[in-house]
């Protein structure tokens, strides 16, 4: 990987820009913390210079706030040059290519690290000045000076991971060789691993992190060993040279068909497809909320990419139906109805969330098996990965939104039961109502950004399957007999939506009508509150009106650049 960023020229510092910043906050992560008054004698002379690194901290470079305020200024630019130069378009070596569709997902991916870094601020505060309250006993006291200092010291760590976690997505959304989009795939999960198990608070996240590694390693392995088959099998993993490999042959050859099943299994778990989601609720559960909700949407983000790459471009859907058609389309309606029973019995917020996280993979792979049946022309297929990329654009917004509001109840230690949502509306307006905006757009409930996104899924994929159907004027049952399978999915996702209100609106139920545990006003986080309150907002402006449209105009340039490649 240290290839691509030798002999960079300025065209391709433009092409690669937020990855050279995302590189340059990392290296400044490691120097900046370091700088102190050390200093060098010269040899043979009484004479000493300045060496910069080591002695005695300078006073500004030592803040234990500094890590964080890089990461902030890191993503933030990085944000906004994916954002400036989204139209640029050209190849990095021979294993990148950047286009609109790849920095579309950079933005997915640099937004979502943007908002955990806020949160982060509050949920792992940095501290250069500790001051317990006076009626503390001293053991308290000692306590607080002692997790104060272990917080300090964690800063650097904490945001180095998420920094890299975000250069590997952003890399891997690049990738057109499969081996390059693994190593990028799994720089960005090795690193999302020990996020999981940071917070040592509590014995869950030390056991969430082991379960999410383990399965996760296991799973890598298997995507691993499918891409060594399809090397044999072709000779090479540039996934042009595939794709042509592909069309080209009469019948399906054994290695290929096994390779990209393998790779499949290994990429159902970094979406959370069932049945490969079982650690998934653990990891939500075990973690802090906002990596939580950074594993809810850019790593969901980045499995799709990984998927799309492998399915729409490898093996290219036919017109007799692509031969994974079958298995997906199952996986898809399994992964909805799983996701959604299991939220429904579940009494913690975090793994509700999971669960329901789980369900919209399930939205998302239906739209994808409907093209794979074969049944699309090429405006049906772009309708449909332009519905998908949009769900993962806005999911950074109504997903996310709800493990901010989790991040401010755990900065009172709370957030793993029902009850710490009890009486919310009556501790903070603002934010129970802001909470409840994200539980009606993530059942899809009208005029919010998730109903518009779910709409263009059902749409899409009623588009390409309702005219295969013969209505004949005395009976509607010889059409729904006739109808292509496919159409079913369309009626999965809706009559799972449905059922997904129960355990949305039995969140807004406690927030709005059960007595809270404590009367007292949520903690002041002014820059949470505020990101908080910005997500519902933009989750409403995304539904409706101008900003939508401007949306999905984006999105749609994006598409069509996947398309032409």
């Amino acid at each position: 990987m240290s290839s691509i960023f030798t002999d960079i020229d300025a065209e391709t510092a433009v092409l690669i820009l937020p990855e050279l910043i995302m590189l340059a906050g990392v290296l400044t992560m490691i120097l900046i913390p370091n700088l102190g008054d050390a200093t060098m004698r010269i040899p043979l002379t009484t004479t000493r210079v300045p060496i910069l690194f080591g002695g005695t901290r300078f006073a500004t470079t030592s803040n234990p706030k500094m890590p964080n305020q890089i990461a902030l200024a890191t993503f933030g630019l990085a944000l906004a040059s994916a954002f400036l130069f989204l139209g640029d378009e050209g190849d990095v070596g021979n294993t990148l290519h950047v286009d609109a569709f790849s920095r579309i997902f950079t933005m997915i991916f640099t937004a979502a690290l943007l908002l955990v870094s806020v949160a982060t601020t509050h949920r792992l505060p940095a501290r250069p000045k500790v001051t317990p309250p006076i009626e503390s006993d001293s053991s308290a006291r000692a306590d607080m000076k002692v997790n104060a200092l272990i917080d300090n010291r964690r800063q650097v760590d904490f945001h180095i991971l998420l920094v890299t976690t975000g250069l590997g997505m952003s890399l891997m959304a690049m990738a057109t060789n499969l081996f390059m989009l693994f190593v990028c795939l799994e720089l960005a999960s090795l690193s999302s691993y020990i996020l999981v198990a940071f917070h040592k608070e509590l014995d869950v996240g030390g056991e969430a992190g082991t379960k999410y590694f383990i399965v996760g390693s296991v799973l890598s392995a298997v995507g691993i060993y499918g891409m060594s088959l399809l090397y044999l099998w072709n000779g090479n993993l540039d996934m042009a040279d595939l794709a042509a490999s592909w069309d080209a042959m009469e019948t399906m050859d054994p290695f290929a068909a096994i390779g990209v099943g393998l790779m499949l299994v290994a990429f159902g778990f970094k979406v959370g497809a069932a049945p490969f989601h079982l650690a998934v609720p653990d990891a939500y559960a075990g973690a802090s909320s906002p990596v939580a909700g950074l594993l809810a949407t850019a790593s969901k983000a980045m499995g799709f990419v990984a998927l799309m790459r492998l399915l729409l471009i490898v093996t290219m859907p036919v017109a007799g139906g692509a031969f994974w058609l079958i298995v997906l389309s199952i996986v898809a309606v399994v992964t909805m109805t799983w996701g959604n029973l299991a939220a429904l019995t579940s009494d913690n917020p975090k793994r509700m969330l999971a669960y329901s996280s789980v369900a919209h993979a399930g939205y998302m792979l239906a739209a994808l098996a409907a093209i794979g049946s074969g049944l699309a022309d090429s405006d049906g297929t772009a309708l449909l990965i332009i519905a998908v990329v949009f769900h993962l654009v806005v999911l950074v917004l109504f997903k996310l939104g709800p493990f901010l509001v989790l991040s401010m109840l755990e900065t009172e230690g709370r957030s793993h039961q029902l009850e710490c949502l009890h009486g919310l509306a009556r501790r903070d307006p603002a934010v129970a109502a802001s909470m409840f905006v994200f539980m009606l757009s993530l059942a899809g409930v009208p005029p919010f950004s998730g109903f518009l996104s779910k709409l263009l899924m059902i749409n899409g994929i009623v588009n390409v399957s309702a005219g295969t159907g013969s209505l004949s004027s005395t009976s509607v049952m010889s059409w729904t007999q006739g109808v292509d399978p496919i159409f079913w999915l369309a009626v999965a996702i809706v009559l799972n939506s449905a059922l997904s209100l129960v355990y949305y609106l039995r969140i807004g139920l406690v927030m709005f009508s059960e007595a809270p545990e404590s009367e007292r006003k949520l903690k002041r986080t002014g820059s949470l509150r505020l990101a908080i309150v910005g997500c519902a907002l933009l989750t409403l402006l995304f539904g409706i009106g101008p900003m939508s449209e401007s949306l999905l105009g984006i999105v749609s340039a994006a598409v069509d650049s996947f398309m032409g490649s």
